[in-house]
């Protein structure tokens, strides 16, 4: 069964963290070349979150110290990566399958609407043109049809049922041909029946991505299969940057906010771009939120999947800075130990709001021209310690 120390212990505990105090105080000492010895150092006294030391005390020494300063906007640093911008990119699939026949072009090249990227030999394809063909005759002999009856039956020989049946077959031949010849003008092959499916570039770009040989077979089904384009053009002079950001970020970024990029690979070298999304839902898996910005690129010197970083002014509000040395944390909550007079320091609750470059921003706690411990705060906060035990 646990106890509570006896009031011994509890003096015990006292003197020996006293005891290890004065040990650092006069390692100190010594090593500046002071002659006090074991001179007796005088004890401080602790009241709540107080600490307070003699005027002569050689422990004073030891308590380095820095001034809050007033925190100016830090950079908030975003983590991302180059893509493609969608609305000027296009994957390239084979809408019939069949065998690639030969390839017009290569991964560089530059490529304008309309023009022929490959050919496949396709049987589905003839099929579809051959299609094309009886659509369009059926329709010409269902039209000479109706036109027969019609004469018929305004001069009495054939009966009204024999026009509206010839009016249907009529109107049905007429959607055949309205249907394969949509299909026609969209994958082409009107003309003939010769199987030659021609790949087209449906944009103007550049190709950036080649997954087609000669001779290699093609489906039509792989784009449901998760198959790789056969081709994938893009403008890279315009692209996308996706951006990983934190709950913490989101006060900062909205649509139309300016954003600077920088990647290793361009020491120097600073990319203007724009938000034009943030996302309305936060990943479960990495608790980040994703954000999407454009980027012109007209020396071309971002490249897919080049990994950025993306820098966005901080507010700074009514925040100040102090080193990170300065804050501990006790518990679940953060401290700093305030130099409120001579030998006086007390210890502090404080808020962080980021850490960058040796310096936390803290929200509140603090007002600028104060001054913090900076060094040996686990010194004071061992002596706290030990009067609460007491």
């Amino acid at each position: 069964m646990l106890t509570s120390p006896s009031t011994s212990a509890r003096a015990c505990l006292r003197a020996a963290a006293l005891m290890a105090a004065a040990w650092v105080a006069a390692q100190w000492l010594a090593a500046c070349g002071d002659k006090v010895g074991h001179a007796a150092i005088p004890a401080p006294t602790v009241q709540e979150q107080r600490v307070s030391f003699p005027a002569d005390s050689p422990q004073l020494h030891m308590l380095d110290t820095a001034e809050v300063k007033a925190a100016v906007p830090l950079t908030r640093r975003l983590t991302g990566r180059v893509v493609w911008d969608e609305d000027r990119t296009v994957r390239v699939y084979s809408a019939y399958g069949g065998r690639v026949e030969s390839i017009a072009v290569h991964s560089g090249d530059r490529v304008a609407v309309g023009q022929t990227l490959a050919v496949v030999g396709s049987p589905d394809f003839g099929q579809a043109q051959s299609e094309t063909r009886r659509a369009r005759a059926d329709f010409t002999i269902a039209q000479n049809n109706l036109e027969r009856v019609r004469d018929l039956t305004e001069h009495g020989v054939a009966p009204e049922k024999d026009l509206k049946a010839a009016e249907a077959d009529f109107d049905r031949a007429r959607a055949e041909l309205a249907r394969t010849q949509a299909r026609a003008r969209l994958y082409g092959g009107a003309d003939a029946v010769d199987q030659r499916y021609i790949l087209k570039a449906p944009l103007a770009g550049v190709v950036v991505e080649k997954n087609i040989n000669p001779g290699q077979e093609v489906r039509s089904d792989q784009i449901t299969s998760n198959a790789p384009p056969l081709f994938v053009i893009t403008d890279p002079l315009h692209l996308w940057v996706q951006l990983d950001a934190s709950e913490a970020d989101l006060e900062l970024l909205h649509p139309g906010q300016n954003i600077s990029l920088r990647t290793p690979t361009l020491p120097g070298t600073v990319f203007e771009a724009r938000i034009d999304m943030v996302s309305d839902s936060i990943d479960p898996n990495t608790r980040m939120i994703k954000v999407r910005a454009s980027v012109g690129n007209p020396q071309r010197g971002l490249k897919g999947e080049m990994f950025v970083t993306g820098e966005v002014p901080g507010r700074a509000g009514g925040q100040v800075l102090v080193p990170a040395q300065a804050v501990f944390l006790a518990g679940d909550r953060h401290f700093v130990f305030v130099a409120d007079g001579a030998g006086h320091f007390q210890r502090t609750e404080v808020f962080r709001d980021g850490e960058m470059n040796g310096q936390v921003a803290l929200r509140s706690g603090l007002k600028p021209g104060q001054r913090v411990v900076v060094g040996n705060t686990l010194l004071l906060q061992q002596l706290l310690a030990t009067e609460a035990g007491g």
